[in-house]
Order: C-alpha cells, then structure tokens, then sequence
C-alpha cells in the first residue's frame, strides 16, 4: 500500500527540517565562538616580546625583525651555543671590509647575539645543537645618541623558559647588566680598534 503525501505533509516536514538545520548551526557557532575566545584569551595573556625595555635603555622592539637577519658568524660562548647575526646595514660593511679595515661601522648596523643553552641532538647523539633559549644581545651603532660609548649601544634580554618570557638583564645576571645602554662598553674596549666590534664574517 502506497502512502500518498499532501504538499502539507511536506510543508510540515520542510518546516521541521529548516528548524533542526538552524539549531545545529546555532550550536556549532556556539562552539566556534566559545573557541575563538580561549585561543584569544591565551594570545592576549602571551607576551609580546617587543613590549619589553632595559629601564633607561634600549627597547627590544628596536631590534624587530632580527629572527630573520643573516648569520654573521657561530661560537661556544663558555658554556653557552651563540650565532651572531646582522641587520643589512651590517652585512653591507662586513662585504666592504670592516671592521677589519680600521673603517668605523655604520650607523644604522645592528647585530644580535643569541645564546642557547647546548643539547644533545636527538637522532644524531654525536650532534651538539642549540638547546633552550638563554637570552639575546645586541648592538646598535648610533654615534649621536651613543656619543659617550663609543657610538654603540647594547642590550641584553634573559630569556625564561618556564614562562616563556623575556627581561631585561640585570646585576644578578652574568656578566652582569646595568640599566642603560652602555652595559657592553666595557667588555668591547679591547676592540676600540675594530670599532668595538668582536666578531669576523665567517667565511662561506
């Protein structure tokens, strides 16, 4: 036996549909929206990096974009892993020959340094690599604003692991730090010559 429907049969069960359609939408959106405000709230509660400044000093948002600078050179800095990486300005007089020439740098050139804590690599035991994050120094060449430090200006941010924010360096730390932008004055005089500068461009 057939069963005939009436268009308002259909028009009933159209109806019925259209409701349970939007009510799943409604819950769905629900959910989206409920995780949208988590992922929100913990970008919020993050740290932005590039908010954090040695008190009377530099900023780290002066150095924006450094993840990205070309490595300069590599070192085992005591028990520490380091690359030293250049802005362009940097690079540029590194390929004109300074500061090995006895030319002053440029202003405008920067340079970080980013230390690691060592590790063994994981599939390659024989391997020594970059392990968790230590801090990041940096220079900056500015003869006007750093008149009276030989034209540089440093910085030193520690980095801490467990909640994964940065400061900046202080007395405690070592070497120690203090708040301006003279902290690497001293340790850098011994290359007044090289125009403060340490590092030679590794060849490649």
């Amino acid at each position: 036996m057939r069963m005939r429907l009436s268009f308002k049969d259909i028009g009933w069960d159209r109806r019925r549909l259209l409701r349970s359609a939007a009510a799943s939408m409604v819950a769905a959106g629900g959910a989206v929206a409920v995780a949208l405000a988590v992922s929100g709230s913990t970008a919020i509660s993050a740290q932005d990096k590039y908010t954090v400044q040695v008190p009377n000093g530099l900023a780290l948002s002066e150095f924006r974009g450094f993840e990205g600078w070309q490595v300069i050179s590599a070192s085992l800095d005591g028990p520490l892993l380091a690359a030293i990486l250049g802005n362009p300005v940097m690079i540029e007089a590194y390929q004109a020959g300074i500061p090995g020439n006895g030319k002053p740098v440029p202003d405008g050139a920067k340079l970080a340094k980013i230390h690691w804590n060592p590790t063994k690599m994981e599939t390659f035991p024989a391997a020594t690599v970059p392990g968790t994050l230590h801090d990041i120094d940096f220079m900056v060449k500015d003869s006007a604003r750093f008149a009276d430090s030989g034209g540089w200006g440093w910085a030193v941010f520690v980095y801490d692991p467990a909640s994964d924010t940065f400061r900046p360096g202080n007395t405690t730390d070592t070497p120690p730090q203090d708040n301006d932008a003279k902290c690497g004055l001293a340790c850098h005089t011994i290359v007044k010559s090289r125009d403060y500068v340490f590092t030679d461009y590794g060849k490649r």
